[in-house]
């Protein structure tokens, strides 16, 4: 029934155009006594808080970085396999392995790292920068016997002379770099392993021109020279002092032998010294963390390398840290025994005899394996050493 407008309203009655207001919001209830309840804990005003998802943000922002890192390490760990790797392939195979009856394989690794003095794949400019003349033919300026235990001895880097006067299997008695010339790594091989008894287990050669490579390729190395050395058929004029070698000072400081008192078993002497010095600066930070610098290395250590088609990159590699152990003090750098530096052969020649019964005592404390932590008699010379 409509309400007369003119009729008064009781206080709280909305009138004909307006609604009804009902509050439906949760009141707290009275206790008795007329009190107001305490509001719950979830009605408290408890300031600003963090946005809901923020935990799980972070979660997920920690949880990316550690997956990038994880493919960071597993791209690098790759990187430092592959290089390797992928110049092992581009090494030189040559055939070292003896015919007939050979030596016993006993316990322990062994093997020949030969330095050649092939002019072989150098420019006439190279030739020029290193001193190296135009000769032809290949002959051998390093020789040596590298033994990795597995007896818990120290390896040992033992020179053998490039004029030590031995029998040549098949071609009587000559310098022993004269079995390179005649049969290459083959007879090489065999004439080390008759003279010796030892039973070689791989071979390992780099040329001229590689080993310049190499130096370079790490920004040259570090060397104390014992005195001042000029030697023009080496190309170099030295100083007495620690100082860094480039590729052709560092070829001449291990090619020369005709200004040192103590000829070739001098120059076997700097020539271990020097491998040793190239394999601790290969092993620093400064190579093997720049990846140009050590892909550079790995990539003309390759270039220069040729091997026996039964050495692995495995025996490879305990070469190479048979050498940094010696650097580092923790291997022996020895020499055969000898005699006489300037015997006189049956030809008139000058050749480096070796003092058979501790020669004899060296090569079978090798061939047994027996750990030797310091050099036996007669293996080391004095005056020899040049660092």
């Amino acid at each position: 029934m409509p309400t007369d407008p003119s009729t008064p309203r009781r206080p709280g009655t909305p009138g004909r155009d307006e609604a009804y207001v009902v509050d439906t919001r949760r009141r707290p209830k009275r206790p008795r006594g007329g009190a107001v309840a305490p509001p719950r804990p979830d009605e408290r005003d408890l300031g600003p808080t963090a946005p809901p998802h923020e935990p799980r943000y972070r979660w997920r922002k920690g949880r990316i970085a550690l997956v990038v890192l994880l493919v960071l390490l597993v791209a690098w760990i790759g990187f430092m396999v592959w290089v390797p790797m992928q110049a092992w392939g581009a090494v030189n195979k040559v055939d070292n392995i003896p015919d007939g009856e050979r030596p016993t394989d006993t316990s322990g690794y062994n093997y020949l790292l030969v330095g050649s003095d092939s002019r072989e794949g150098l420019t006439k400019e190279q030739r020029k920068k290193y001193a190296t003349g135009n000769a032809a033919g290949n002959r051998t300026d390093t020789i040596m016997l590298v033994h990795v235990p597995e007896s818990g001895g120290k390896p040992v880097m033992v020179s053998l002379p490039r004029d030590s006067y031995v029998p040549i299997p098949g071609h009587g008695s000559n310098k022993i770099n004269a079995a390179y010339s005649i049969g290459g790594p083959k007879l090489l091989t065999d004439t080390v392993e008759q003279v010796t008894g030892i039973h070689i287990d791989g071979y390992i050669e780099i040329g001229l021109g590689g080993f310049a490579s190499v130096v370079d390729s790490v920004g040259g190395v570090d060397i104390c020279v014992a005195r001042d050395m000029n030697d023009k058929k080496a190309g170099i004029d030295l100083k007495k002092g620690c100082q860094t070698l480039d590729g052709g000072n560092a070829l001449g400081y291990v090619r020369s032998r005709y200004e040192d008192p103590l000829g070739d078993i001098g120059r076997a002497a700097r020539q271990r010294q020097f491998l040793g010095a190239l394999m601790k600066k290969a092993a620093t930070p400064s190579t093997v963390l720049i990846p140009w610098r050590y892909k550079s290395f790995a990539d003309a250590s390759a270039a220069g390398l040729a091997v026996g088609q039964e050495t692995g990159i495995a025996d490879a590699v305990r070469v190479l840290q048979a050498m940094r152990a010696v650097s580092n003090d923790e291997g022996l750098s020895l020499s055969v025994p000898t005699s006489d530096v300037a015997y006189r052969t049956s030809a008139g020649a000058l050749a480096v005899k070796w003092d058979t019964e501790r020669a004899k005592a060296l090569f079978r404390a090798l061939k047994d394996d027996e750990p030797l932590t310091e050099p036996p008699p007669g293996t080391t010379v004095e005056g020899a050493k040049n660092s």
